[in-house]
This record gives C-alpha cells, structure tokens and sequence, in this order.
C-alpha cells in the first residue's frame, strides 16, 4: 500500500472583505506541504469583487 502524502488541499478566504461590509466572497483553493509549513498560509491573491490585491488566510 503507498504511503499518503504530506500534500493538503486548503482554502484562502479574502480578510479584507469581511470588513468591508459586501456581499460575497473571495476564495482559492491551493495545496501545501504540512511538513515543510505546519502554521497557516497567508498569501497576497487578487479580489475580483475588490478589484484590488489583497491578503488571503487559510481558513479551517
């Protein structure tokens, strides 16, 4: 039987648009290596409904 990877899938939500009061929101959904980064991932993505940059959060 092979071996499960460290690989996980894991889901970026927009910070900045909780705050800012609209509807919706923005999402992605990535991979990471649990080994190699135990602690959340934040990364900068784009906000279609902002239409700006901003930070994402791993969320669950």
């Amino acid at each position: 039987m092979a071996k499960k990877g460290n690989r996980v899938q894991v889901i970026l939500e927009c910070t900045e648009h909780k705050t800012s009061g609209q509807p919706g929101t923005s999402r992605y959904i990535t991979t990471k290596n649990k080994k190699n980064n135990p602690e959340r991932m934040e990364l900068k993505k784009f906000n279609p409904i902002l239409k700006k940059v901003t930070v994402h959060k791993e969320i669950k």
